[in-house]
């Protein structure tokens, strides 16, 4: 008597296999680049051939968007609930220990944040967005902290300037750890974000340093 599988089976095969071929291509994209980074180099990675990969995404393009939508949900993730004012930014050191467990996603995301500077790049539109969230984000919550009174008056228009210099910062120190993994990203990020909060609450910011000096490879 033949044996039959529950739809179950097939169901989460089929779901742990998605899995995988987008943890594969994040790992080639990132190393390559998506222009130069093959279907058959993640097909050969995962172990099945390029047609699957189609039957999958339908396209290249589609297991992209696909790669990118899995690394939002995993920063949303991290990020959730939605903290409100300045907590939004104190949970933020939470997202880059995460990013520190997922190297290959952080090389995608710096990847294709440069090569989206072209218009025709697939990519374009969702770094684009990407970026006005994490703006959008960053500002309305600085927005909710100057409403509670938790940080110095500033203008929308300040606040727009402080939160594209913030997490310009942010990108910056992820770029360098990608370069010397040995540098204590969570560390220095924690230093600079005490220093940052410091100043946009009007308290001394040598306290506020100090009191990171010991997480992160900053000399006394």
């Amino acid at each position: 008597m033949t044996e039959k599988t529950t739809p179950r089976g097939p169901y989460q095969t089929g779901i742990k296999r998605r899995q995988e071929i987008i943890d594969a291509a994040a790992q080639v994209f990132a190393k390559f680049g998506y222009t130069s980074g093959s279907l058959r180099q993640i097909a050969e990675d995962v172990g099945v051939t390029p047609s699957a990969l189609i039957r999958h995404f339908s396209s290249k393009e589609g297991l992209l968007v696909a790669v990118l939508a899995h690394l939002e949900e995993e920063n949303r993730r991290i990020l959730s609930p939605p903290y409100e004012g300045l907590e939004y930014f104190r949970r933020l050191p939470n997202l880059l220990a995460n990013h520190t467990n997922h190297r290959g996603f952080v090389e995608l995301l710096m990847t294709l944040s440069s090569e989206a500077s072209n218009p025709k790049h697939p990519a374009r539109a969702f770094i684009t967005k990407r970026y006005e969230h994490v703006i959008g984000q960053g500002v309305l919550r600085l927005q909710e902290a100057r409403a509670s009174r938790d940080i110095l008056p500033m203008s929308d228009a300040l606040l727009a300037v402080e939160v594209r210099g913030f997490f310009a910062q942010m990108d910056g120190l992820q770029l360098q750890w990608l370069l010397d993994p040995s540098i204590d990203l969570v560390g220095i990020f924690r230093y600079y974000l005490d220093v940052t909060l410091a100043r946009w609450t009007g308290k001394p910011a040598l306290e506020a340093a100090t009191s990171s000096r010991t997480t992160a490879q900053i000399p006394a």
